[in-house]
């Protein structure tokens, strides 16, 4: 994995896209190793607490202030931090790309933990959560809670991920 851009489109400040979800987890494995911290994927609960960032409307901020979208991205994805932050000062949480979540797919809200962590169990091993829309997408497909799912193994141009690491307990 070290060295490897699968990216369509390269550039400086480009987002990571054409990786999978076990593209994804490679990553975060390797990131572990090389620094000794617990590297892994945002739980969906977690994605859309960090999108959301204390707000409760449909984006955490005006959509083209802070995304890059169908209508403004001129068909390719844009350097990582061009357009506003949100609240919490996370950049492109709403579009650029698809991001990754830990999850499995299931239909029902209702099973997702309560707690924050990941869903495991039970759904569809084979499909994992995707949250924050594209650069290729609408801006409906950008909102806080809108989910989405793909194959995970699956590769796309409009498909990237964003790591989190975990706190220190001692």
């Amino acid at each position: 994995m070290r060295g490897n851009n699968p990216s369509h489109f390269k550039g400086d400040d480009l987002p990571v896209e054409k990786v999978s979800w076990h593209d994804a987890q490679a990553f975060c494995e390797e990131l572990q190793a090389m620094t000794g911290k617990a590297f892994r994927l945002p739980s969906e609960a977690e994605w859309e607490y960090a999108c959301r960032a204390g707000t409760t409307g449909d984006y955490a901020g005006e959509l083209d202030a802070m995304a890059w979208y169908d209508d403004n991205s001129e068909n390719k994805p844009h350097p990582v931090g061009q357009k506003n932050p949100n609240a919490f000062g996370l950049y492109d949480m709403h579009g650029n790309v698809w991001e990754w979540c830990e999850d499995i797919w299931h239909l029902l809200l209702n099973t997702i933990p309560t707690d924050g962590s990941a869903r495991v169990a039970p759904g569809n091993l084979k499909r994992r959560i995707l949250r924050g829309g594209a650069w290729c997408h609408n801006g409906e497909n950008c909102r806080s809670a809108l989910r989405n799912n793909y194959a995970s193994d699956a590769r796309n141009t409009s498909i990237g991920f964003r790591v989190v690491v975990a706190a220190r307990t001692s």
